[in-house]
């Protein structure tokens, strides 16, 4: 089981994107929402996209009210129709972007997106313009006091992950798509509740870029993440160690 992947500059990001609780707070109750109306109703045990998604929130320490609220929101008759979009384009770099949103305007998603992109060195592509340099996977993250490097790797190759990587900020296993009810269900038998565990688009090689372009891609990922209708932002960049110690200083 190899342990090649690279999720460093996706997590900074996403340390940095847990802080504003808020925030991420609405995007696990839309992704709830959502899930209630479209994955098969409002019991997580009939609903696997559900289950999946109140797992993140309790991840997360979203409080049990909230959840409940977000769950019966998504039984109701009428409110909020979401709509799931796919955004895909290059960054400053030639670095390959994808933005996943849930979207009650159209309109509005696509208007915001492009300008982010446009404004920061990007632009903004088609539909599979830059996914096909992705793959879709599962991804399941714990929290390092889960075990120590070689009893998450032993629990992940007995439930069927593909790969870990084990680090000072937790474990980190991924699986096939098809896979990650299976795989998920079995380490949570093992490990306890993972803090989080997604479909995620893997990059399956990296593009390297200089400090300039890493300045510049960082204020597009940050436009992104502050839009209220973007869920995930995922990205390809490989930037060196020593040029981000400099850009998080």
């Amino acid at each position: 089981m190899a342990g090649h992947s690279k999720f460093k500059n996706i997590m900074h990001r996403k340390g940095r994107q847990d802080a504003a609780r808020s925030k991420l707070f609405s995007r696990l109750s839309k992704e709830i929402t959502v899930a209630v109306k479209t994955g098969g109703g409002p019991d997580p045990d009939m609903n696997p996209r559900l289950r999946l998604a109140v797992q993140n929130a309790k991840g997360q320490s979203m409080p049990k009210d909230n959840i409940e609220r977000a769950i019966n929101k998504g039984s109701g008759a009428g409110g909020d129709d979401y709509q799931e979009m796919r955004y895909e384009g290059y960054g400053p770099g030639g670095v390959a972007i994808i933005v996943e949103a849930l979207t009650d305007n159209l309109n509005r998603s696509a208007s915001n997106i492009r300008a982010a992109f446009s404004k920061n060195g990007g632009s903004l592509g088609e539909t599979g313009s830059v996914s096909f340099m992705f793959d879709r996977v599962g991804e399941i993250v714990y929290k390092p006091d889960a075990g120590d490097a070689d009893t998450v790797m032993e629990a992940a190759i007995e439930a069927g992950a593909e790969d870990v990587e084990s680090g000072e900020d937790g474990h980190t296993i991924t699986c096939a798509f098809e896979d990650i009810g299976a795989v998920s269900t079995t380490l949570a038998d093992k490990l306890g509740e993972a803090e989080s565990v997604n479909v995620i688009w893997k990059p399956q090689n990296l593009t390297p870029i200089d400090e300039d372009r890493a300045q510049t891609l960082f204020k597009l990922l940050d436009a992104l993440d502050e839009d209220d209708d973007v869920q995930n932002v995922y990205s390809n960049e490989d930037i060196s160690e020593e040029v981000m110690e400099r850009l998080s200083a």
